[in-house]
């Protein structure tokens, strides 16, 4: 069984741009949403991706991780099936401190969302903060992207 650990952070400026060293466009949708659990279907650039997590444990800190790599035209007819909108998002890499932050800025109904995540090896790892985090969301439900399909930033 794959554990993920993460956290999440609200970002401020725009500094993670200039700070990237890739980005790409994700669109992604939730093909099911129960009990904490969820099975997501995404398409990252030019790949298409399966994911199924369960709920969030250790105060949203942790959670159960399966991923696949799918064919991008499978993963657009997926896409299809999906209940409620898609997510529409650029993902921008920056290595800071050596580890990699996933920075989301957010398009459409979530527009003006900008997180940032840090996948760490264990939940006490410690790890240098770059300028751009902001406050931590890590747990904060409505950060969650299965989350903003359903309630989007734009109507807080």
């Amino acid at each position: 069984m794959a554990i993920e650990i993460e956290r999440k952070f609200l970002v401020e400026g725009d500094d993670y741009r200039r700070l990237a060293h890739s980005s790409d466009r994700i669109i992604q949708g939730y093909l099911c949403r129960q009990n904490g659990n969820s099975v997501r279907v995404r398409v990252r650039g030019e790949r298409g991706y399966l994911t199924i997590k369960g709920p969030s444990l250790d105060a949203g800190l942790s959670r159960y991780e399966w991923e696949r790599e799918i064919p991008k035209a499978e993963a657009e007819e997926l896409l299809r099936l999906c209940r409620g909108a898609c997510i529409d998002k650029r993902r921008y890499l920056v290595e800071w401190g050596g580890h990699t932050f996933e920075v989301d800025e957010f398009y459409g109904d979530n527009e003006g969302l900008v997180v940032a995540e840090i996948e760490l090896r264990d939940k006490d790892e410690a790890f240098e903060r770059p300028p751009f985090l902001g406050r931590e969301v890590t747990g904060e439900a409505r950060y969650y992207n299965s989350h903003l399909t359903r309630f989007p930033y734009k109507d807080w």
